[in-house]
C-alpha cells in the first residue's frame, strides 16, 4: 500500500473537472519520487445521520444573497462534515493520464466489421494492464472488501464495491461483479452459452446486496459497459438514485437486456453494429479516421 504525504504532492495541471459530479482530475508528482501520480477528487454525498451536525455553532454562514423571503449562504461546516474523497494512481502511466484527462468526444457506430477490423486490433494491442483485476479473483488484494463470491470457473464471479462508493450511503451505492473466467473482454464476445453466467451474476448480485444492504432489485439499475473501461468481464451495479458516471445511454447496455437479447439471437452482439462513446486524442479515433468511418 502507498502512503502518501499531501506535502509532497506537486501539482502539474488540472486534467479534467466536472460540475455535475463535483469532481477534479489532478496530474502531480511527489517530490522525492520518479514518475506522475493521478489523483481523482470528488465531494462526498451527505449522510442523513450528520445532518443535524451541520447546524451547529462550529458551522459559520456568510450571506450572499437576501431577498425578500429568499436569502443564499455560503456555508463552512467542521472539518470531518466537509470529506473529500480520493483515488491515487501511481505511478500513472501515459495512458492514463490520456484516460482520465478531458477530451472532446465523439460517438462511433461501430460495425460487426469494424470490431474485427479496428477496435479488436487496437484492444489486442493498446489494452491497459488488468494485473489489479487478477490480484481480487486471487484473493491478493481487497478481500476484505469481497461482499460475495461465486468459485466456479465457468459462472462464478466476485462482487465488491467500486472504488468510486465510500460505503456511508445507500443512495450512491456502487458494487462491481468481475466474473472468475477470462477471455471475455466485452459483450462483444458474449454468446447464448453465456448466459448462465450473465443469470447467476444478476440472480446471486441482487440476492447479496439485497441481504447486506437492503437495497431491493426494483432500486438497481444493473448494467456493462462498452467500451470497458478494462477487458476482463464484469458488471455494475448501481442505485438508481445515483448517476454514476458511465450510465448514460451511450455506453451503458442494462444486463436484462443483454440476456434478452441473446436469447432472441445467439450470436446478438457478434453481429449488432455497437455506439460507443470516444475521446479526442485517443489512439482509437486515429483508427477510425484513418479508415474513413468517424463521420
Amino acid at each position: 500500500m502507498v502512503i502518501i504525504n499531501l506535502k509532497d504532492l506537486q501539482i502539474i495541471k488540472i486534467l479534467a473537472e466536472n460540475p455535475l459530479n463535483k469532481s477534479i482530475n489532478i496530474l502531480a508528482k511527489f517530490k522525492d519520487r520518479d514518475g506522475h501520480a493521478i489523483l481523482l477528487i470528488n465531494k462526498q454525498p451527505f449522510s442523513k445521520d450528520h445532518i443535524q451536525d451541520l447546524f451547529s455553532e462550529e458551522t459559520s454562514a456568510q450571506v450572499q444573497l437576501e431577498n425578500d423571503i429568499y436569502s443564499q449562504y455560503i456555508l463552512t461546516p467542521k472539518a470531518e462534515l466537509n470529506q473529500l474523497k480520493s483515488t491515487l494512481i501511481y505511478p500513472a502511466t501515459d495512458k492514463h493520464i490520456d484516460k482520465y484527462s478531458q477530451h472532446k468526444i465523439h460517438l462511433i457506430n461501430e460495425s460487426p466489421e469494424d470490431y474485427r477490423n479496428i477496435t479488436l486490433p487496437y484492444i489486442e494491442d493498446n489494452a491497459l494492464s488488468a494485473q489489479w483485476v487478477e490480484r481480487i479473483l486471487k484473493h491478493e488484494s481487497e478481500s476484505e472488501n469481497i461482499v460475495f463470491e461465486d468459485p466456479d470457473p465457468n459462472t462464478g464471479f466476485i462482487l465488491l464495491p467500486d472504488l468510486k462508493w465510500d460505503k456511508k450511503q445507500l443512495s450512491d451505492l456502487y458494487l462491481v461483479a468481475i466474473c472468475h473466467r477470462h477471455g471475455l473482454r466485452s459483450i462483444r464476445d458474449l454468446t447464448i452459452s453465456d448466459i448462465p453466467l450473465l443469470r447467476n451474476i444478476q440472480d446471486q448480485g441482487i440476492a447479496s446486496i439485497k441481504e447486506k444492504y437492503g437495497v431491493e432489485q426494483s432500486q438497481l439499475r444493473i448494467y456493462v459497459h462498452y467500451q470497458p473501461s478494462y477487458y476482463h468481464f464484469h458488471v455494475h451495479f448501481t442505485h438508481l438514485n445515483y448517476l454514476a458516471p458511465g450510465s448514460n445511454v451511450e455506453r451503458a447496455h442494462l444486463l436484462q437486456d443483454i440476456i434478452e437479447n441473446l436469447e432472441l439471437y445467439p450470436n446478438f452482439y457478434a453481429q449488432k453494429t455497437l455506439s460507443f462513446v470516444i475521446q479526442e486524442g485517443n489512439a482509437l479515433i486515429a483508427e477510425y479516421r484513418k479508415r474513413g468511418r468517424l463521420l
